[in-house]
């Protein structure tokens, strides 16, 4: 069982910055990506960036040159640092993390934290 939970979102101005943390807890359980999706009130949930172990991070074009993803993979982190964010970035952020169960190396796992509202207005 995989539990995440995120941290680091609130309002800011356009322009600004916010750094987003993610942390996975648990046992029995190895990850192989982890990443951060966003959805805004009517639309659907959307990539924002992911990275995978051995592998470089994968962005959402609309945030490319502005957002930077990390991971920590030994202690099971990952970051988002937003800069120069606008109006339209406004959204809720989810965590999500892709592994397998290590007593059941078969049984993939896909979790999802609870969310945190980033919101960029003036």
């Amino acid at each position: 069982q995989v539990q995440l939970v995120e941290s680091g979102g609130g309002l800011v101005q356009p322009g600004g910055s916010l750094r987003l943390s993610c942390a996975a807890s648990g046992t029995m359980f190895r990850l192989n990506a982890m990443g951060w999706y966003r959805q805004a009130p009517g639309k659907e949930r959307e990539l924002v960036a992911r990275i995978a172990i051995g592998q470089g991070p994968v962005y959402a074009d609309s945030v490319k040159g502005r957002f930077t993803i990390s991971r920590d993979n030994t202690k099971n982190t990952v970051d988002l640092q937003m800069n120069s964010l606008k109006p339209e970035d406004t959204a809720v952020y989810y965590c999500n993390a892709r592994g397998v169960r290590l007593t059941i190396p078969t049984n993939e796992l896909n979790s999802w934290g609870q969310g945190t509202q980033v919101t960029v207005s003036s």
